[in-house]
């Protein structure tokens, strides 16, 4: 087999293959057999027809179309190997000759990995925020514990901002209910701005059994974006009751005997989390600061794939909010294009970062242990909540295990990155990267072990109270931001 390699752009090249006529014998017995199989001729068992027989009825043209088809895959990525070319996505193939007995050729036009090295990365120095726990801080998070363990009573008054209000919901467009944007028994927390606009307002001076009806925008289902005749009726009216911060509340909401021990704990574990954000800081920061050193051009195709691949990520998740992209972007005070723009961007630096850390690794001669790659897939089965070998098999039995085994090589380059790069806090100090991975190494079984007592006793104790209502759900807005960051697509050197 000859391979030739024409360079179309930086980004894409066209591979021109010719074969051997000889090469495709066994695909064409494979294809014989199999047509064999498919053929009704009198007199001949199926699978027991004889070649000629095939060619006369059915024609050896089919053969060889079934032959060849057969055959690209294999003679494709054999091209590859020979040519020792990084491919992304696949590629568009041409049969440009095809001469029975003599000559089989063709052509594929494929988008590459761009072909350059990474530039020596000692030296880079990078500024994180300083990992200090403010009183603010604690105070927040003591109050959000706070917030699980209010409870709500009845109260006999009109409707005021930071009530819960048990309402029934009636939509109608032209007259007509909209029964997927009606409800009963919903338990809202006025003041909140987490429903249909203009219910806050409606709800406030409403006493129970009366009602009110506004004009609202629907944010789901199948009529939202319109507006509707909203009729919302009060069924009862709660104020929230928050337990006092005493050793009481510590002994009720923690293991603690007294308030003051809860909240060193909680200054504990926020300064564990600030360490690990300065960390994930300072990766990212490595990495961007690299990216800055290195100009490489990007395939269009995988950038617009990237891009595609993000917006759909966030669609999903504000569908899942029930919220609109108008109103995200409303909340963001964002325009389309400004957002189109961030998005693109975002995009553009990710693929280029997958690129760079994809060379680093061949440069620095890295691979994946199975050690580490076992360590990977008990870590993401941990954080989604399965069984390492639930998420094992799946992971086989879709072929995904390549792109791991992609992402922990990135995930091992970017950290000999960081080891040769000087982080330092906003106030000056250099941070040991490693001092502070063992510290919080050390402290991950305690942690664990204490988080986990901490819960069970939460359980305990507020099943022997009694049960408090449910707040309303976090707004689409939180969950939008929340959203996880695509990686760049990976790419198949074969």
């Amino acid at each position: 087999m000859k391979t030739d390699v024409e360079e179309l752009t930086p980004t894409r090249v066209k591979l021109t293959v010719e074969v051997p006529f000889d090469e495709l014998k066994p695909n064409l017995d494979k294809a014989y057999k199999e047509i064999s199989q498919q053929v009704r001729i009198k007199g001949f068992r199926p699978g027991k027809v004889p070649a000629p027989l095939i060619d006369k009825y059915v024609g050896r043209g089919a053969v060889l179309q079934e032959a060849v088809n057969d055959a690209l895959p294999e003679l494709y990525g054999r091209a590859v190997e020979e040519t020792e070319i990084f491919v992304l996505g696949q590629p568009e193939v041409e049969v440009t000759e095809l001469d029975d007995g003599s000559q089989f050729a063709f052509t594929a036009e494929v988008d590459i990995r761009p072909k350059f090295e990474v530039p020596d990365y000692d030296g880079i120095e990078v500024v994180v925020d300083d990992a200090e726990v403010t009183d603010e801080q604690v105070d927040e998070t003591v109050g959000n514990l706070r917030e699980r363990f209010a409870s709500l009573t009845t109260a006999e008054r009109a409707v005021e901002e930071g009530d819960f209000a048990t309402v029934d919901l009636v939509a109608r467009i032209d007259g007509e209910e909209v029964a997927d944007a009606s409800t009963t028994g919903y338990s809202y927390e006025v003041g909140s701005k987490s429903a249909i606009e203009g219910l806050d307002e409606a709800l406030v001076g409403l006493s129970a059994g009366e009602d009110k009806t506004f004009t609202g925008t629907l944010a789901g289902g199948e009529h939202a974006g319109e507006e509707a005749e909203i009729t919302v009726t009060v069924q009862s009216v709660k104020v929230k009751n928050l337990p006092e911060l005493d050793d009481e509340f510590a002994q009720l909401a923690s293991e603690f005997d007294t308030i003051g021990e809860l909240r060193d704990d909680v200054r504990v574990r926020l300064g564990r989390q600030v360490k690990l954000q300065q960390l994930s800081d300072a990766r990212d920061k490595a990495l961007e600061a690299l990216l800055e050193k290195i100009d490489i051009p990007l395939p269009e195709k995988v950038v617009e794939e990237e891009i595609g691949r993000r917006n759909q990520q966030l669609e999903q998740q504000l569908q899942m909010a029930g919220m609109s992209k108008e109103d995200y972007l409303k909340d963001e005070e964002k325009s389309e294009e400004d957002f189109d723009t961030e998005v693109a961007d975002a995009a553009r630096l990710a693929v280029k970062g997958g690129f760079v850390l994809d060379q680093l690794a061949v440069q620095e001669e890295l691979n994946v242990e199975n050690e580490e790659l076992s360590e990977y897939v008990v870590t993401q089965a941990m954080q989604m909540g399965v069984a390492p070998q639930q998420l094992a098999e799946y992971l086989t039995q879709n072929n995904q295990l390549p792109a791991i085994v992609s992402e922990v090589l990135r995930s091992k380059a970017l950290n000999l990155v960081v080891e040769h790069v000087t982080i330092k806090d906003e106030s000056g100090n250099v941070i040991d990267v490693e001092a502070v991975q063992r510290e919080l190494n050390g402290e991950t079984a305690e942690a664990a072990e204490d988080e986990a007592g901490t819960e069970a006793e939460t359980a305990e104790t507020a099943a022997a109270e009694e049960p408090a209502e449910e707040t309303p759900a976090e707004t689409a807005e939180a969950a939008a931001e929340e959203a996880p960051e695509a990686d760049a697509e990976d790419g198949d050197k074969k």
